[in-house]
């Protein structure tokens, strides 16, 4: 079920960088030409590398960014820590992420 989870999320999600791309289009109102190159330029890689599963399968574990078939993949980054990294390496807002730091903020201040 994984593997056939896997070729049908294709170019638009996990993948690739679909899911960074879409957010950056999301969250700033970029065009996708212009997402494309501020994600490519974040993550340090040309844009055609955007689109290449392989490429982007290695990186996303490299950078511990998450990826669709984490069980394949112990101890990589899942949920909340995965989206954490996203925001920190896109230098982007992501609620979730705020709320969070904000629960672990006061819980350290109690």
């Amino acid at each position: 079920m994984a593997s056939a989870h896997n070729t049908a999320s294709g170019m638009g999600g996990m993948r690739t960088a679909g899911d960074l791309v879409a957010r950056m289009q999301m969250s700033r109102g970029m065009k996708i030409k212009e997402a494309k190159e501020y994600v490519a330029n974040k993550l340090k890689a040309p844009v055609s590398d955007l689109a290449d599963p392989v490429v982007m399968n290695e990186m996303r574990d490299d950078l511990d960014i998450g990826m669709v078939s984490t069980s394949l993949f112990p101890g990589s980054a899942k949920g909340i820590e995965a989206k954490l990294r996203i925001a920190e390496l896109l230098d982007i807002e992501i609620n979730c992420v705020n709320k969070f730091r904000d629960k672990i903020g006061r819980a350290l201040r109690a």
